[in-house]
């Protein structure tokens, strides 16, 4: 079963204006498939195999010429020195478009090869798991929770059969062989697991390098390293805080997020029927509302900007979305019904960014829960549920 991604039309696009298209995403977000699916007709080339990906590396000419464009590259990361032969194959030919598809799951190596050897030849996308429009286009009555803690990425909802715990202890080993000895020279890859354990329980939480480093027994500068692959292989979101100072009084750490909230869940051993009781229930959520944030945001003509916001005296507003100049501020709350205290702190910081020098202008905010109808908490704020909130944004 092929399951229609949002980003399909973009990608096509992309492929009308670009010589080259590049994909970025973590493992198993469906990457080789849509490219697969949306351009059936070109040669098909994975350098996941080590003797391909050994020619493309030492012997770049040969390889082209043995897949010559238009050709899908998979994994194009494991051969850095094809990209300068790349360039050469666009430049020689410069107006055609379309001739290398190229997907990548450890973004900083393929970013750092593309913005070297082919900036101004290629158009940039990156794919994350479903989002929830996604899922439910082939199926409507999935439970909130069971999504949240099945997780998205597209295996799992291709085969509803296959159990998630399964999958996850497959993913997390495979991970950590693969791509963390890739990446980086970790010696001992369960000081590894356990870090990222340690991080799982600390999603949606501002990031303190120095008790991660505490707990897992590491230096600070371990910690940095680790998450940098971690951030590199699309498996946690940093979130930075708005930096415009609203009277100088904002935080400059950012918040750390796992991708995936199936992951995340599978790490903290929380289930389906043990989410709504679960101390980590809110950082779940707020997890999960980023992922889709995120998300709808790739697909839309005018993206926000997404931020979070928090001060000095521990006021926090979960995200902080601006465009423009105009800021909407949405918090994220696992309720059916929430009221004007919960819209307090929107309400608050609603009125310092109006009555600020600032060139920014607060008119809409939104509490995201479990609401079945949006309904006014008054007259800035709406409860609104995730559902709804992706059909406005889209239309957007």
């Amino acid at each position: 079963m092929f399951i229609q991604r949002d980003i399909a039309k973009q990608l096509k696009t992309l492929a009308e204006y670009f010589p080259v298209v590049a994909l970025t995403g973590g493992r198993q977000t469906g990457k080789t498939t849509i490219m697969r699916r949306l351009f059936a007709e070109l040669t098909y080339v994975s350098l996941d195999l080590p003797s391909l990906a050994e020619k493309a590396e030492h012997s770049p000419a040969a390889f082209l010429r043995e897949f010559p464009p238009p050709v899908i590259i998979d994994e194009v990361q494991y051969a850095p020195s094809l990209f300068r032969y790349l360039k050469k194959e666009v430049d020689a030919n410069r107006h055609e478009m379309g001739r290398f598809f190229l997907t990548g799951s450890q973004k900083f190596e393929l970013m750092k090869e593309v913005g070297d050897s082919l900036a101004g030849r290629i158009g940039i996308l990156e794919l994350e798991t479903l989002s929830m429009p996604e899922i439910r286009t082939i199926t409507t009555d999935q439970p909130l929770a069971r999504i949240i803690c099945r997780g998205q990425f597209p295996e799992l909802w291709r085969r509803p059969e296959l159990p998630a715990e399964l999958y996850y202890a497959s993913y997390l080993a495979t991970y950590l062989e693969r791509d963390v000895r890739q990446i980086l020279n970790v010696t001992n890859l369960r000081d590894f697991e356990r870090f990222v354990r340690i991080l799982a329980a600390r999603s949606a939480q501002m990031l303190n390098k120095s008790e991660v480093a505490r707990d897992v027994g590491v230096s600070t500068k371990a910690i940095g390293d680790w998450l940098s692959v971690l951030e590199a292989s699309n498996q946690i979101v940093l979130l930075e805080p708005y930096f415009q100072n609203i009277a100088k009084r904002i935080i400059k750490s950012p918040k750390l997020y796992f991708a995936d909230t199936g992951l995340l869940c599978f790490l903290l051993k929380v289930t389906e029927q043990t989410l709504a009781t679960s101390p980590f229930l809110g950082a779940i959520w707020e997890t999960f509302v980023f992922s889709e944030l995120r998300k709808q945001n790739r697909i839309v003509s005018d993206p926000y900007n997404i931020f979070y916001y928090r001060d000095q005296r521990a006021r926090e507003i979960d995200f902080f979305l601006e465009k423009g100049g105009v800021v909407n501020l949405v918090e994220c709350k696992w309720a059916e019904k929430v009221g004007k205290k919960e819209a307090g702190p929107i309400n608050q910081l609603s009125g310092e960014i109006n009555d600020s020098s600032l060139p920014l202008v607060n008119r809409e905010n939104f509490i995201i829960c479990n609401t079945p109808h949006s309904y006014p908490v008054d007259t800035t704020t709406t409860a609104i549920d995730l559902n709804r909130w992706s059909q406005l944004h889209r239309s957007r």
